[in-house]
C-alpha cells in the first residue's frame, strides 16, 4: 500500500485499550454501535457515568432515525440523546448512570456542552473513554480534547463498524468517508486552533 494511505489511516482510524475511567462520552450521532460498545464497557466496570451528547445534525434540523446497527431499535426519538439512551438502557445500563446533553447539533458542540455538564455535576475528569464510529475517532479526539485538555482521552470506536482502518480503501463509501474525516480535521479548526494557540 502507498505510504501516504498508510499516514491517512493512522491519523484517522485512533484506538486505544480500555481502562477505567470516569466517565464515556458518546458524541452524537444515529448509530446504534457507539452506544452499544459504550454499554458493554460501562458493564464492563470501565467507567460508573455514560454521557450521550446530542439534539441531531444542523444540516438536517431534525432527528432523521438509526442509521446503521444489527438491532433496529424501536420509538419516536426526537433527539440523538434520547436515541442512543434507549440504545444503552436496552443493553442494560440504568437510567440513573446516564447523564443527559441534547442540545448539541455538530460534533464541537456535543464537547462544548458536555463539558458544561460535568461541570454542572462538579465531575473531575481524569480519564474519559470517548465511543464513537472508527471513522470518526480522530475529529471526535481533536474536539473532546480542546474542551478537556488536562484530560487523559481514550479513543475505544465501536468494534462493529461498516468502515474500519482495514477495509476503508475497498469501497468508494469508505474512501469518501475517510478523507471527508480528513477534509474536516482541517477545515473546521481555523478558529479554534487560533483561539487556543494565538
Amino acid at each position: 500500500m502507498l505510504e501516504w494511505i498508510d499516514d491517512i489511516t493512522r491519523f484517522i482510524f485512533l484506538e486505544d485499550d480500555p481502562k477505567p475511567a470516569d466517565i464515556l462520552f458518546i458524541p452524537g450521532n444515529g448509530h446504534a454501535e457507539p452506544s452499544e460498545w459504550a454499554a458493554k464497557l460501562y458493564l464492563d466496570g470501565y467507567a460508573p457515568l455514560i454521557l450521550p451528547s446530542g439534539r441531531y445534525s444542523i444540516t438536517t434540523g431534525a432527528f432523521c432515525g438509526q442509521q446503521t446497527g444489527n438491532h433496529q431499535y424501536e420509538g419516536c426519538f426526537e433527539t440523538e440523546w434520547a436515541f442512543m439512551r434507549t440504545v444503552l438502557m436496552e443493553n442494560g445500563v440504568p437510567d440513573s448512570a446516564i447523564l443527559c446533553e441534547d442540545e448539541a447539533t455538530f460534533t464541537y458542540q456535543n464537547a462544548i456542552y458536555s463539558r458544561r455538564r460535568t461541570d454542572q455535576e462538579r465531575l473531575t475528569v481524569r480519564r474519559a473513554i470517548l465511543c464513537c464510529m472508527p471513522v470518526h475517532a480522530r475529529r471526535a479526539k481533536m474536539y473532546y480534547q480542546t474542551l478537556y485538555p488536562n484530560s487523559e482521552l481514550l479513543l475505544c470506536p465501536t468494534p462493529s463498524a461498516a468502515i474500519t482502518r482495514i477495509n476503508w480503501t475497498a469501497e468508494p463509501e469508505g474512501i469518501d468517508a475517510v478523507l471527508g474525516e480528513l477534509e474536516r480535521c482541517g477545515s473546521q479548526f481555523h478558529d479554534i486552533l487560533r483561539e487556543i494557540t494565538l
